[in-house]
C-alpha cells in the first residue's frame, strides 16, 4: 500500500482548518455559529487599492508572469513604507523582497538558513505554523516561554541557558534561527524598543539569525515599532511584515520580507524554485495600498478595533477571565477562572451552548493552556449578539 511520507507523522491538520469544518456543519444544521476565532479581516481595503486592481485588470499586457522578486513599483512601495512608518532605510532593488504572505515566508527563510536536524527557537505561546513548517522541514523546535507576569517577553536569561546547552564540540551552536513575533500573538503582548535591542544583541553573540514577524504594529497601536530600527539589526535580522491586517487584504497574500541583501538573495534563491511572482494587478494595487492616508489607517487599524474591542471585553467579563487591557491586535487574550479545569470545556461550552466560536490557547503551545483568544474581525453588531447570547448560555 501507498504511505505518506514520514514528514506528514509530525504534524496535524491546522486547527481551524479541521475546526472550521465542524463550525460548517454546525452551520449546515441551522446553528449560526458567530465565529470570534480566526483574525480575517472583514473589512475591504482602501478605494484606491481596488480601483488600481481593476485598472490593472483590464490591460490586455498585464496577465502574463511577473518576476518573483516583485515588480520595481511595489518593492519601492515596500521601502517608502518602512521609511514613513517606521524610520527605517531598506535599499528597495536589494534589502526587500515580497512575499506571497508571511506564511509563505517561513517556509522560505527556514528553506535558506536551517539544515535538517538543525534546532530552531519558538516562544511559547507562538504561531503554530513556527512549529509546524519547521518540523516538516527536518528542524528540531527549541521552545522558550513567553509568560504574563513578563509582558509576555522573552526571558533573556532562559535563552542564554538555552544557548549554552546547545553548544557542540567545535564550540557552534546547533540553533540556526529564532523566531519572534512583536506586537505578539496570540498574547497582544506590545512591541518594545528594549526588547528589539536586546534580540539584535542575542543575534550577535550568538551568531544565529533573529526573524521578527511583524503584521500587527498598527492594530490598536498608535507606536509603530520595528526590529530593523535598531542600529545594526539588519546584519543578523530579518522581519516580516504583512498586509493582511493592516490593509484589510488577508485573501490578496501580499507580505514583504525585509533584511540585508545577502539574506535577501538567499532567501530569493529558494522563493525562485518554488513559485512565480504574483499577479501584476494585485502588486500595483498593493503599492497603491501601502500608500494609504493616515485618516485611513486610524479608522481602519485603530478606531474600528477600538469600538470592537470594548463588547469583546464584556465577553471576557461574563466568562470571568482576566485580560491586560493595554494588549494590542486583532485580538483580545484573556485567562480563564481558576475553577474551570480545562480551557476546552469552556470553548466547547460556549461554541455548543451559546453558539459562538473562540479560540482556545493550547493550540499555540503549553503556555496558551489557560487562556482563550477572541477575534475582533466581526462586525460591532455580531459582537454584540455574541455577548448577549453567551449571557443567557453561560
Amino acid at each position: 500500500m501507498i504511505q505518506p511520507a514520514d514528514r506528514l507523522g509530525l504534524v496535524q491538520e491546522y486547527y481551524f482548518s479541521r475546526k472550521l469544518k465542524e463550525v460548517a456543519q454546525l452551520n449546515a444544521e441551522g446553528k449560526d455559529i458567530i465565529s470570534l476565532a480566526i483574525g480575517s479581516p472583514d473589512m475591504p481595503p482602501s478605494e484606491k487599492t481596488i480601483e488600481k486592481l481593476c485598472e490593472v485588470a483590464r490591460q490586455p499586457n498585464a496577465h502574463g508572469y511577473q518576476p518573483t522578486m516583485g515588480t520595481p513599483e511595489l518593492r519601492e512601495a515596500m521601502a517608502r513604507f518602512y521609511k514613513r512608518w517606521y524610520d527605517v532605510d531598506l535599499d528597495p532593488k536589494t534589502e526587500v523582497l515580497p512575499l506571497i504572505g508571511s506564511k509563505e515566508g517561513i517556509l522560505h527563510v527556514t528553506l535558506a538558513f536551517v539544515n535538517p536536524g538543525d534546532e530552531v527557537l519558538v516562544p511559547n505561546p507562538g504561531y503554530p505554523t513556527y512549529t509546524s513548517l519547521s518540523k516538516i522541514l527536518g528542524a528540531k523546535i527549541v521552545n522558550y516561554n513567553l509568560r504574563e507576569d513578563n509582558g509576555w517577553q522573552p526571558d533573556f536569561d532562559q535563552l542564554e541557558e538555552i544557548m549554552a546547552n546547545s553548544q557542540q564540540p567545535n564550540a557552534n551552536s546547533r540553533i540556526r534561527l529564532m523566531w519572534t513575533n512583536y506586537p505578539n500573538m496570540p498574547t497582544g503582548g506590545r512591541a518594545r524598543m528594549e526588547t528589539y535591542e536586546r534580540l539584535v544583541r542575542f543575534a550577535k553573540d550568538h551568531n544565529i539569525v533573529v526573524v521578527n514577524d511583524n503584521p500587527y504594529s498598527f492594530i490598536l497601536n498608535e507606536e509603530h515599532l520595528s526590529l530593523l530600527q535598531v542600529p545594526g539589526a539588519k546584519d543578523y535580522c530579518i522581519e516580516f511584515n504583512s498586509m493582511s491586517k493592516s490593509h484589510n487584504m488577508p485573501g490578496w497574500r501580499v507580505g514583504l520580507c525585509a533584511s540585508n541583501s545577502q539574506f535577501i538573495s538567499w532567501i530569493l534563491k529558494v522563493q525562485s524554485n518554488i513559485e512565480s511572482g504574483t499577479f501584476r494587478g494585485i502588486q500595483l494595487a498593493a503599492a497603491e495600498a501601502y500608500d494609504n492616508s493616515d485618516e485611513w489607517h486610524r479608522e481602519a487599524n485603530i478606531n474600528t478595533y477600538a469600538r470592537r474591542r470594548q463588547y469583546a471585553e464584556q465577553i471576557m467579563d461574563v466568562l470571568g477571565c482576566t485580560y491586560d487591557k493595554n494588549q494590542v491586535g486583532m485580538f483580545l487574550w484573556g485567562k480563564i477562572p481558576e475553577n474551570i479545569q480545562n480551557v476546552e470545556d469552556l470553548t466547547e461550552r460556549v461554541l455548543h451552548e451559546a453558539r459562538v466560536f473562540i479560540t482556545p490557547g493550547f493550540i499555540f503551545g503549553s503556555n496558551g493552556e489557560r487562556y482563550i483568544r477572541i477575534s475582533l474581525c466581526a462586525k460591532e453588531e455580531k459582537i454584540k449578539e455574541a455577548l448577549e447570547r453567551i449571557k443567557k448560555a453561560i
